[in-house]
Protein backbone atom coordinates (compact mmCIF):
# COMPACT_ATOMS: atom_id res chain seq x y z
CA UNK A 1 0.00 0.00 0.00
CA UNK A 2 1.35 3.42 -0.92
CA UNK A 3 1.43 6.22 1.64
CA UNK A 4 -1.30 8.03 -0.29
CA UNK A 5 -3.52 4.94 -0.15
CA UNK A 6 -2.80 4.56 3.56
CA UNK A 7 -3.70 8.16 4.27
CA UNK A 8 -6.80 8.00 2.07
CA UNK A 9 -8.03 4.98 4.03
CA UNK A 10 -7.36 6.77 7.31
CA UNK A 11 -9.19 9.90 6.15
CA UNK A 12 -12.20 7.82 5.09
CA UNK A 13 -12.32 5.94 8.39
CA UNK A 14 -12.00 9.14 10.39
CA UNK A 15 -14.72 10.83 8.37
CA UNK A 16 -17.01 7.91 9.19
CA UNK A 17 -16.30 8.40 12.91
CA UNK A 18 -16.97 12.13 12.75
CA UNK A 19 -20.15 11.63 10.72
CA UNK A 20 -21.40 9.06 13.22
CA UNK A 21 -20.54 11.31 16.17
CA UNK A 22 -22.39 14.23 14.57
CA UNK A 23 -25.41 12.06 13.83
CA UNK A 24 -25.49 10.78 17.41
CA UNK A 25 -25.31 14.34 18.71
CA UNK A 26 -27.95 15.63 16.29
CA UNK A 27 -25.44 17.91 14.62
CA UNK A 28 -24.51 18.70 11.02
CA UNK A 29 -21.09 17.42 9.91
CA UNK A 30 -20.51 20.79 8.26
CA UNK A 31 -20.33 22.42 11.72
CA UNK A 32 -17.12 20.58 12.61
CA UNK A 33 -13.64 21.43 11.34
CA UNK A 34 -11.02 18.71 11.23
CA UNK A 35 -7.54 19.95 12.11
CA UNK A 36 -4.93 17.38 11.08
CA UNK A 37 -2.18 17.46 13.69
CA UNK A 38 0.97 16.79 11.68
CA UNK A 39 3.72 17.29 14.25
CA UNK A 40 6.77 15.08 13.54
CA UNK A 41 5.37 14.15 10.09
CA UNK A 42 6.99 15.36 6.86
CA UNK A 43 5.71 18.00 4.48
CA UNK A 44 5.10 15.25 1.91
CA UNK A 45 2.40 13.75 4.15
CA UNK A 46 0.77 17.14 4.65
CA UNK A 47 0.72 17.69 0.88
CA UNK A 48 -0.93 14.29 0.41
CA UNK A 49 -3.60 15.11 2.99
CA UNK A 50 -4.18 18.47 1.31
CA UNK A 51 -4.64 16.71 -2.01
CA UNK A 52 -7.12 14.37 -0.28
CA UNK A 53 -9.23 17.38 0.67
CA UNK A 54 -7.98 18.49 4.07
CA UNK A 55 -7.39 22.21 4.56
CA UNK A 56 -6.47 22.72 8.23
CA UNK A 57 -3.19 21.53 9.77
CA UNK A 58 -1.88 21.80 13.32
CA UNK A 59 1.66 21.94 14.68
CA UNK A 60 3.00 22.37 18.22
CA UNK A 61 6.66 23.41 17.86
CA UNK A 62 7.69 26.62 16.14
CA UNK A 63 11.00 25.17 14.95
CA UNK A 64 9.08 22.54 12.97
CA UNK A 65 6.00 24.54 12.07
CA UNK A 66 7.66 27.60 10.54
CA UNK A 67 9.41 25.78 7.67
CA UNK A 68 6.33 23.65 6.99
CA UNK A 69 4.17 26.76 6.76
CA UNK A 70 6.69 28.31 4.38
CA UNK A 71 6.65 25.18 2.21
CA UNK A 72 2.85 24.94 2.11
CA UNK A 73 1.35 28.44 2.29
CA UNK A 74 -1.91 27.39 0.61
CA UNK A 75 -3.43 25.69 3.69
CA UNK A 76 -4.70 26.98 7.04
CA UNK A 77 -2.13 26.62 9.81
CA UNK A 78 -3.10 26.09 13.44
CA UNK A 79 -0.60 26.30 16.30
CA UNK A 80 -1.89 23.85 18.89
CA UNK A 81 0.99 23.59 21.37
CA UNK A 82 2.20 25.79 24.19
CA UNK A 83 3.72 29.00 22.87
CA UNK A 84 6.87 30.29 24.51
CA UNK A 85 6.73 34.07 24.72
CA UNK A 86 10.01 34.38 22.85
CA UNK A 87 8.54 32.34 19.97
CA UNK A 88 5.32 34.35 19.74
CA UNK A 89 6.60 36.72 17.05
CA UNK A 90 7.51 33.81 14.78
CA UNK A 91 4.25 31.93 15.45
CA UNK A 92 2.18 35.03 14.71
CA UNK A 93 3.92 35.41 11.34
CA UNK A 94 2.42 32.20 9.89
CA UNK A 95 -0.26 30.72 12.16
CA UNK A 96 -3.82 31.48 11.12
CA UNK A 97 -5.12 30.21 14.47
CA UNK A 98 -3.34 29.89 17.82
CA UNK A 99 -5.20 27.45 20.09
CA UNK A 100 -3.14 27.87 23.25
CA UNK A 101 -3.44 31.44 24.52
CA UNK A 102 -3.48 31.16 28.30
CA UNK A 103 -1.84 34.24 29.82
CA UNK A 104 -1.71 37.99 29.41
CA UNK A 105 1.99 38.10 28.57
CA UNK A 106 1.42 35.78 25.63
CA UNK A 107 -1.46 37.92 24.40
CA UNK A 108 0.85 40.93 24.29
CA UNK A 109 3.62 39.01 22.54
CA UNK A 110 1.34 37.51 19.89
CA UNK A 111 -0.28 40.87 19.28
CA UNK A 112 3.09 42.51 18.71
CA UNK A 113 4.08 39.71 16.34
CA UNK A 114 0.84 39.88 14.36
CA UNK A 115 1.06 43.68 14.02
CA UNK A 116 4.67 43.42 12.92
CA UNK A 117 3.66 40.89 10.24
CA UNK A 118 0.58 42.92 9.26
CA UNK A 119 -1.68 39.95 9.96
CA UNK A 120 -4.81 39.16 11.96
CA UNK A 121 -4.50 35.91 13.93
CA UNK A 122 -7.46 34.04 15.39
CA UNK A 123 -6.78 33.25 19.05
CA UNK A 124 -8.40 30.65 21.29
CA UNK A 125 -8.17 30.85 25.06
CA UNK A 126 -6.86 27.54 26.38
CA UNK A 127 -8.83 26.43 29.42
CA UNK A 128 -7.48 24.14 32.14
CA UNK A 129 -10.12 21.49 32.86
CA UNK A 130 -8.36 19.77 35.74
CA UNK A 131 -7.81 22.74 38.02
CA UNK A 132 -4.07 22.65 37.43
CA UNK A 133 -1.61 23.99 34.95
CA UNK A 134 0.14 20.73 34.11
CA UNK A 135 -1.31 20.52 30.61
CA UNK A 136 -1.52 24.24 30.10
CA UNK A 137 -4.47 26.55 30.13
CA UNK A 138 -6.01 29.37 32.11
CA UNK A 139 -8.18 28.44 35.05
CA UNK A 140 -11.88 28.99 34.22
CA UNK A 141 -12.03 31.96 36.59
CA UNK A 142 -9.19 33.61 34.65
CA UNK A 143 -10.63 33.00 31.18
CA UNK A 144 -12.65 36.26 30.98
CA UNK A 145 -9.59 38.42 31.65
CA UNK A 146 -7.50 36.61 29.04
CA UNK A 147 -10.37 36.74 26.55
CA UNK A 148 -10.94 40.45 27.10
CA UNK A 149 -7.23 41.08 26.53
CA UNK A 150 -7.30 39.11 23.27
CA UNK A 151 -10.39 40.96 22.07
CA UNK A 152 -8.71 44.30 22.73
CA UNK A 153 -5.32 43.39 21.24
CA UNK A 154 -4.33 44.70 17.81
CA UNK A 155 -3.68 41.92 15.32
CA UNK A 156 -5.66 39.32 17.26
CA UNK A 157 -9.25 38.16 16.91
CA UNK A 158 -10.91 36.28 19.77
CA UNK A 159 -12.26 33.10 18.19
CA UNK A 160 -13.24 30.93 21.18
CA UNK A 161 -11.77 28.38 23.55
CA UNK A 162 -9.65 25.24 23.52
CA UNK A 163 -8.95 22.47 26.01
CA UNK A 164 -7.30 19.10 26.41
CA UNK A 165 -9.17 16.45 28.40
CA UNK A 166 -7.51 15.52 31.72
CA UNK A 167 -5.35 12.42 31.55
CA UNK A 168 -6.83 9.18 32.86
CA UNK A 169 -10.38 10.48 33.31
CA UNK A 170 -13.67 10.29 31.43
CA UNK A 171 -13.46 13.20 28.97
CA UNK A 172 -17.21 13.80 28.81
CA UNK A 173 -17.56 15.81 32.07
CA UNK A 174 -14.48 17.85 31.21
CA UNK A 175 -15.79 18.71 27.76
CA UNK A 176 -19.15 19.61 29.30
CA UNK A 177 -17.32 22.08 31.57
CA UNK A 178 -15.58 23.53 28.53
CA UNK A 179 -18.93 24.00 26.82
CA UNK A 180 -20.15 25.93 29.87
CA UNK A 181 -17.07 28.17 29.81
CA UNK A 182 -17.62 28.75 26.10
CA UNK A 183 -21.27 29.68 26.63
CA UNK A 184 -20.38 32.22 29.31
CA UNK A 185 -17.71 33.70 27.04
CA UNK A 186 -20.22 34.12 24.21
CA UNK A 187 -22.40 36.24 26.51
CA UNK A 188 -19.79 39.00 26.30
CA UNK A 189 -18.04 37.99 23.05
CA UNK A 190 -20.77 36.56 20.78
CA UNK A 191 -18.42 35.95 17.85
CA UNK A 192 -16.14 33.68 19.91
CA UNK A 193 -17.81 30.52 18.64
CA UNK A 194 -14.97 28.03 18.24
CA UNK A 195 -14.71 25.17 20.74
CA UNK A 196 -11.50 23.27 20.02
CA UNK A 197 -11.58 19.91 21.78
CA UNK A 198 -11.26 16.24 20.98
CA UNK A 199 -8.41 14.17 19.63
CA UNK A 200 -8.09 10.67 18.18
CA UNK A 201 -9.22 8.87 21.33
CA UNK A 202 -12.01 11.16 22.52
CA UNK A 203 -13.45 13.01 19.54
CA UNK A 204 -16.91 11.46 20.00
CA UNK A 205 -17.20 12.91 23.50
CA UNK A 206 -16.03 16.28 22.22
CA UNK A 207 -18.59 16.37 19.40
CA UNK A 208 -21.34 15.38 21.85
CA UNK A 209 -20.36 18.35 24.03
CA UNK A 210 -20.46 20.83 21.14
CA UNK A 211 -16.87 20.95 19.91
CA UNK A 212 -16.58 22.36 16.41
CA UNK A 213 -12.82 21.95 15.91
CA UNK A 214 -11.20 18.53 16.35
CA UNK A 215 -7.41 18.15 16.61
CA UNK A 216 -6.60 14.69 15.26
CA UNK A 217 -3.17 13.23 14.61
CA UNK A 218 -2.73 9.51 15.24
CA UNK A 219 -6.01 8.41 13.65
CA UNK A 220 -4.94 10.13 10.42
CA UNK A 221 -1.20 9.61 10.27
CA UNK A 222 -0.52 6.57 12.45
CA UNK A 223 2.13 6.10 15.14
CA UNK A 224 5.43 7.65 14.21
CA UNK A 225 7.52 4.60 15.04
CA UNK A 226 5.03 1.99 14.00
CA UNK A 227 4.82 2.24 10.24
CA UNK A 228 7.02 1.73 7.22
CA UNK A 229 7.33 4.21 4.40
Amino acid sequence: MTRREELAANVAALEQRIEAACTAAGRDRGEVTLVAVTKTWPVDDIALLRDLGLHDFGENRDQEAAPKAAALPDVRWHFVGAVQTNKARSVASYADVVHSVDRLGLVRALSAGAVRADRVVDALVQVSLDGAEGRGGALPADVPAVADAVAAAPGLRLAGVMAVAPLGADPAPAFARLAQVAAVLRDTHPDARTISAGMSADLESAVAAGANALRVGTALLGHRGGRTR
